[in-house]
Order: structure tokens, then sequence, then C-alpha cells
């Protein structure tokens, strides 16, 4: 009787890869079978926490009396959504032929515990080894296949990323249930790294709010071939003074400061870094961003996305020219590449941890460029230009000069800055050029001047200006500071490589969780605090809100993943916490509701004429216990937009009862693979519920 190995991904489009890879072609329902393997596939997290009332019938209703829930022991539920690819893994874990398994999960935390939670829940003791890899590119999983690693190695992994969804859950249950309850309004939520990063951009709001502009006058002398600018004056009767002094007269160069300097090439891209530029260049959102990279990956035209390191390992140094020649040849806005190579500019062994940094493959220089969704080919241009930047072994090289000059008794300042050697920034240029814009405007060089030299004033001009506010936060911005959250607590802990708050892996689901809460608002680039969302924070303790805090968790879950603490040591932690947070506010009376929206109409029902109001689950019209009853509603949680990885916003749902369509960027393609705009159009039949259609832009 033949025996087989169970190959376990997380991803149908990964069991694909890895069964091309292994000469495995026979298909079955939900599963693929040849040459000693079965391979299937979670669908996402298929086994998660419980829900509070599967513990006691009695927390379905929220209660503040009945906080904290601590469950003990805990328990694990299958959501009906993916139940029956639940029971396809479990009986094919069951199957008396399977013998063994092998973890092919994404290689990282969430991965581990996608396939370990799957794993406990069917009840399987069967062996299990852990497939390893950073790229999906036949000759990587072949090589994986070979150097499979006992399960047991990541045990640590597991417990920390088991850890990291306890926490969530103890924090985000109570939480949100004690602040909800406490002022009796629409759900208030509460999330260990999603408040602290409300605070941040609520922080920056009332900065940007409570900013007082100052007026400030400056005079520029023309002196021909040189334009100087005297410092800020606070008093416009003082600057004219000035003005009206060198009108005519003549200016001594006093100082030329010329200082000769020299500038790295880039670092590799991890998440974090690949998600700011896109954002910065293309106006991409972190998910847009990171929904593009996982797409690549998984077409094998990049590598491991969601990594935080931004070098290579020391064993990757031999393949780097081959690799970079591949990429200067197959991409257009490379042609600034001379071949050359320093792979120790990016390779260093202990700057890695889990993931190497994103690298395109191979595979993308062999690819059609131009067959790719433009989203995917701007994310891959990005990433192989940067590795040809990082590369490089020249530096750029520039010199910047600071001239003051003399006239009337004021001095007045002009700064220039002249390229010596392109270096890096020669490859990135035809880049730039691709896109029409410049990566940075610097100013340029001036002329020759030695001191002591005379020059004519032939004009003087007055200038007002106002001191500028802080800026708003952009996704580029926010990224940074979630990043760097907590760096002068994280400067005193020793050996610590991540920091701030959450990792680049959640940071992008952190940010759209706070816009689909209602809580932040995109307009255009910027990500702004709505009221609720000020209030919120307003309202809540340090201790939800603390990005110190959060990140102290973070370096916490590292030190479990590297068996440095236990995990009873992290959960006592996070449970002490929690209790304390309920017990502050035991006493405390029910407060009047934050700013509730909830009676706000969002629009006319298209049936009845009467007004139509969000709830927790649909955008209902308000007739619904009329006679006869209106039964029209906008569902949240719609298949329709959710086949599009989109959700029915209010903003959404707003435009499709005022215009009956809305027009949607970033829609995805389940067929395809692949992102596209789109608008969508609704379809009102009378039924229970709602039709939708797109309609496509002509013209593009």
């Amino acid at each position: 009787m033949p025996t087989y190995t169970l190959i376990v991904t997380e991803k149908p489009s990964v069991a694909q890869a890895i069964a091309k890879s292994i000469g495995v072609i026979g298909r079955k329902d939900g599963y693929l079978e040849g040459n000693g393997y079965l391979i299937s596939w979670c669908v996402g997290h298929l086994v998660e926490p419980a829900a509070a009332d599967l513990y006691d019938p009695r927390y379905s209703r929220w209660e503040r009396e009945d906080l904290p829930i601590l469950p003990d022991p805990w328990l694990f539920s299958v959501s009906p959504a993916t139940k029956k690819q639940f029971e396809l893994l479990k009986s094919l874990m069951e199957r008396g032929d399977v013998e063994e398994l092998v973890e092919a999960t994404d290689a990282g935390r969430e991965g581990e515990l996608i396939f370990r939670l799957v794993y406990h829940k069917s009840g399987c003791r069967k062996p299990f080894k852990r497939l390893w890899i950073s790229s999906m590119e036949d000759s990587a999983i072949r090589e994986g296949m070979e150097k499979l690693r006992p399960g047991r190695e990541y045990d640590t992994l597991y417990e920390a990323a088991l850890c990291r969804a306890k926490a969530d859950w103890l924090v985000g249950i109570n939480g949100t249930r004690l602040f909800t309850t406490l002022y009796r309004g629409k759900t208030l939520n509460v999330g260990r790294v999603m408040t602290p990063t409300l605070a941040l951009l609520t922080e920056r709001e009332q900065a940007v709010t409570g900013f007082r502009k100052e007026k400030f006058y400056t005079v520029e002398l023309d002196c021909g071939a040189l334009h100087v600018s005297s410092r800020r004056f606070g008093s416009r009767t003082d600057a004219e003074k000035v003005r009206k002094a060198c009108l005519g007269k003549t200016a001594v160069v006093q100082s030329v400061n010329r200082q000769e300097k020299t500038e790295k090439p880039p670092k590799l891209y991890d998440l974090t870094t690949l998600q700011r530029e896109a954002n910065r260049i293309y106006g991409y959102t972190a998910q847009q961003t990171l929904d593009y990279i996982q797409l690549l990956y998984e077409k094998k035209l990049a590598t491991y996305p969601r990594t935080d390191s931004r070098y290579l390992t020391e064993d990757m140094a031999g393949m780097l020219p081959g690799l970079c020649q591949d990429i200067a040849d197959a991409f257009p806005a490379a042609s600034g590449f001379s071949g050359a190579v320093d792979a120790a500019l990016v390779t260093d062994n202990s700057r890695v941890s889990d993931h190497h940094a994103i690298l395109p493959t191979k595979e993308a220089a062999r690819t059609d460029l131009a067959a790719l969704p433009t989203g995917e080919k701007n994310i891959l241009s990005l990433i192989a230009v940067r590795v040809l930047c990082a590369v490089c072994p020249e530096k750029y090289t520039f010199a910047d000069t600071v001239m003051t000059v003399l006239c009337e008794g004021e001095e007045f300042t002009v700064k220039g800055r002249m390229e010596l050697s392109g270096g890096w920034r020669s490859v990135e240029k035809p880049f730039w050029e691709t896109l029409g814009a410049k990566p940075e405007d610097k100013a340029g060089p001036l002329p020759e001047l030695s001191d002591g030299q005379v020059m004519a004033v032939s004009d003087a001009r007055l200038h007002e200006g106002a001191t500028s506010p802080p800026k708003r936060y952009t996704e580029d911005s926010l990224l940074s500071a979630m990043e760097n959250a907590g760096a002068e607590e994280f400067a005193q802990i020793e050996d610590v490589e991540r920091k701030g708050l959450g990792t680049p892996a959640t940071r992008a689901g952190v940010i759209e969780k706070l816009v689909k809460s209602g809580f932040v608002e995109r307009k255009k680039k910027l990500l702004v605090p709505t009221a609720r969302g000020m209030e919120l924070i307003n309202v809540l303790p340090e201790t939800v809100k603390s990005a110190k805090l959060t990140a102290e968790w973070e370096a916490a879950l590292k030190e479990v993943e590297r068996a440095q603490r236990t995990p009873e040591d992290f959960m006592d932690g996070i449970t002490r916490m929690v209790c304390g947070l309920v017990e502050a506010y035991k006493d405390a009376p029910a407060a009047s509701a934050l700013s509730d929206p909830g009676r706000e109409a969002v629009g006319v029902c298209p049936r009845c004429g009467k007004p139509v109001y969000e709830g927790k689950k649909s955008f209902y019209c308000s007739g619904y216990k009329g006679t006869p009853p209106c039964g029209f509603a906008l569902w949240k949680d719609n298949p329709y937009f959710r086949s599009k990885r989109k959700e029915l916003t209010k903003k959404t749902a707003a435009a499709l009862l005022k215009h009956g369509k809305v027009k949607m960027t970033g829609l995805y393609s389940e067929k395809k693979g692949i992102f596209y705009d789109a608008t969508i159009i609704m379809e009102d039949t009378g039924s229970k519920y709602v039709n939708f259609r797109m309609e496509f832009d002509r013209k593009k």
C-alpha cells in the first residue's frame, strides 16, 4: 500500500507552485495528489480564538459587570465560512496512508500559527517537518524540500504567535467592551496596536489644528549671477529698512564655506520601506503595496515580502552579479547599471532574522513586464532598481557650499550644491526619468566667488512668509512613526531587532482597520483622524494608547520566539494589564456617548424614500418597521465587495445611495489575480439582497 506525505500551504496558489516544482499533477476536490504527495491548503486563518459567548452564553450581551473575560482554558473555533476546507484538511490528516506532514505555510510568525492551529484542532499527532523558503522559484522550492527542518525547531515561533493572538483577543475583547459599555455609543474598538497608532494620528492632528501661524519677512538681494537672502525678521518695518538701505549699494563676500560630502548607496527594501516608498512615489496604500508584492511573490517574480530585514545572507553574494545583470538587461529603467557589484554592501548574516531583504527573482528578468498589471509592474520596478543601486560600489559625492555676503551691515546667505560623482544615483536616474520626476530638488551650483569680492546690488525685494504647522501623516510617514514608536525605550534594551508598533506584516492591516472602523479617513494621500477617533483617544487611559507599552510587548514577543521568555510570563503581564484596566473603571459612572453618528442619515432609501442609517451589520432603511416594512439594506459583509478585497464603507454606501454608483480603485480579480479600477453600479431589484455590477471606462 503506497504512503503519502501531506503538504499544507497557506494559499491555493502556493500549493500549485509547489506541486509544479515537485511533479504533482493529479487534481482532486480541494487538494492535489501524485508522486507520493498530497497537497492542500488553508484559506488564511481557518482556526481562530473562539468568540466570547462560546465560553458562556451570557457574554453575548455586553455588560461591564462581566469583565474581565479571561479564558481558561482557551478555546479555538472554525468559522462557518472556512469549515469546508478545514474538514477536508482534517480528513487528509486522518488518512491511514498519510505518514507525515510538511508545513508549507508562509515562513513567519503568522504562517506558523495558521498551520499549528489547524494541526492541533484536527487532533493530529503525526510528525511534521517545516518548509522554510524565501522565494517561490522552482529551484528554491526544490532546494527547500531537500532541506526540510524538524517541526519542533519552530515551536517557540508558534508560541510567540499564539501569545500575540491571545494578547490581541484579551485587549480587544475587554477593552472594546469596557469602553463601549462605559460610553454607551457605537462600538469603540480598542486594539493592542490599533489604539496607539490612532493616538499618533490624533496627537499630530491636535498639533496641526492648534498651530498658530507667525508671519516673518526676508529680504532678497539680486547681485546678478547670485541671489542672497537675509535672516527672518518678525517686523515688516525692520525688513523694509534693510531693503531700502541695500538697494543700489554693493555687497561683499564674507565667506565661502565649501564641504565635500559622500552619500552611501541605499539599503535593500524590507516590507515597511517598500510600502513607504510606494506611497511616496505612486500614492499606493500600505495594503495595496502588500497585495501587489504578495502577488509578485506567488508569481515567482519576487522573494518573500513580509520581511523586516534589509540585508542578504552572506552565502547569497555569489549569485548577485548574475541576478543584477539579468535585471539590468530586462528592465528599461535600469539602463544606468554599469555592471559593477559590491555584494559586501548588502550581505550581513547578523542583520537577517527570518527572511532576507526583498529581491526580484531571475524569473522576473524573463517575464513579459508589459503583460503585468500596472501596480505589480511598478512595485517590481522599484525593487529591481533598488537592488542595482544598493550594490553599486561608487558612492554619490557632492560639494555643499554656503556663501555669506555683507551689505550695509546685514548678513545675507545662499546655499548651493555641485555633483562631483553620480555614483549610485546615476543608476537610479533613468528610473526617475521614466516617472517624469526627480528624486529630490536640491540647489544648483554657485558661481565661483572668493572672499572680499564686491558685487553690485541691482535689486532688493521684500518677501513675506509664515511659519508652517506640522505635516499631517501620509501612509509613508505613519509607517515610519509606527516603526520607530518607542525608539528611546528600545535604545535602552540590549540586542533588540524589532521595535515599534506591530510588525512589517501587520501594519498595513492596522491602518485599514482604523479607516474601516471610522476612526480615520483618507484625504488624498493624507490620513486624518475623524472627530470620533479624536474623542476616543481623549477618553482612553494611557495604558492602552501608549506606544511605549506596545513596543515593549513586541520586544517581549521576540524574546518568547528566542526562548528567552516563557509564554506564561508574557501572558501573565497581559492579564495583569487587562485586569488593572477593568478595575480602574469598575465604579466609573456611565458617560454620554461619543459624538454618536448613529442617527445621522447615510442617504435616502431608493425604495421608499426614507432615511438610511448605519447599523452594526448594515446600512438599513428606517422604514423596516413600517406598514408594509421596507426591507432595503446594504450589508457590510457583502460577498461581492469581499471578493474584490473591498469593504462596503459608509462613504461607499453614501455614494451608492446618492448616485447609484461609485468609482473604486484597487479592485481585485480572483480569476486573473490582478487589481483594476472600475465603477460599481447598484441594481436594486426589491429582493432581500441588492445586486451590483461593474462598468469600465472605455477611454482607459
